[in-house]
Order: structure tokens, then sequence, then C-alpha cells
């Protein structure tokens, strides 16, 4: 029997859970997010009350009790010792210039909200305008440069809270 699965619950329990025991699993869907399982002749009612499909962790509410689980396959636990996290993606927290330039437009202040791609600044350089979109959604604390100033690589243009 090969090993499919491991399974943490609330971060003190383990388990390994094999491929072939997935598939004899008896349950049943009863609405959206509640199941009817039976296990050893003995009736559970579930209900996943949320789940993160990147992190595979998943709060689940069994007979009345909650628990957290998180579940991993083979596949999972190769990349986490190789160092990286499936679904993560870094936190960015500032933005530099990448070469020097001269900041051509701004278009945010300090305080507002921005969503994921949206437009926070351009820099002229090397005769090109570079649009700088927001890597995250966000509100912007700072701003370190103003139109028409000259910037070095490496200089903090925008801060995020």
């Amino acid at each position: 029997m090969s090993i499919g699965y491991k399974v943490n619950v609330n971060d003190a329990f383990h388990f390994d859970i094999e491929k072939e025991s997935v598939s004899l699993l008896d349950s049943v869907s009863v609405e959206d997010n509640k199941f009817h399982v039976l296990h050893e002749n003995i009736p559970y009612k579930a209900e996943i009350l949320s789940a993160d499909f990147n992190q595979k962790k998943y709060t689940v509410k069994v007979n009345n009790n909650t628990y957290t689980v998180a579940i991993s396959n083979p596949l999972d636990l190769l990349i986490k010792e190789m160092g990286f996290e499936v679904g993560l993606t870094k936190q960015v927290n500032f933005i530099k210039a990448p070469m020097p330039g001269l900041i051509l437009e701004i278009s945010v202040i300090v305080g507002q909200e921005v969503k994921q791609n949206d437009n926070l600044i351009i820099l002229g350089a090397m005769k090109m305008e570079n649009s700088f979109l927001s890597p995250r959604d966000g509100i912007i604390k700072s701003i370190s440069v103003k139109i028409g100033d000259a910037v070095d690589k490496g200089q903090l243009l925008i801060e995020f809270e």
C-alpha cells in the first residue's frame, strides 16, 4: 500500500493516509460543503467551514467539533523539502528603481488603497517609459519621490503598509 497523503489535524495529530483507503471512504454530500460520512459503521456529520486550496488547509466541523486540517501529498512534501512553498507569493512591501531614471508620473497618493496591477508610477529611463504596476492589493504607506525627480538604481520609490 502506498502513502497518498500526510494529514495534520490541529497541529497536534499526524496521519498517513493510503490512497486506497480514500476510495473506500463512504461519504455523501447532503448540502453544499455538508456531508454524511460512515466510517466503521459509525455515522458522522461533517461540514467544511473554510478552505484554502493553495495551502491545502481546511477548517472542518465533525459532529459539532471543529478541526483545522492540513493535507500534503508526496509532491507537496518534496517541494517543501526543496525550500519552496506551494501557492505562496512573495509579499512585496516596497518598489525600488531598477535603473537610474526620471520620475514622469505618479498615479497614487499616500493612504490610497490599490489593487494588484493598478498603475503606480512611470519612470523614464533610456528613452523609454517604464510603468510600475502594483504587485499586490494594499495601501500606499509612503511615496519617496515626486514628479521630475532623478532617481538612482535601487532607490526607494513607493512603500506599502
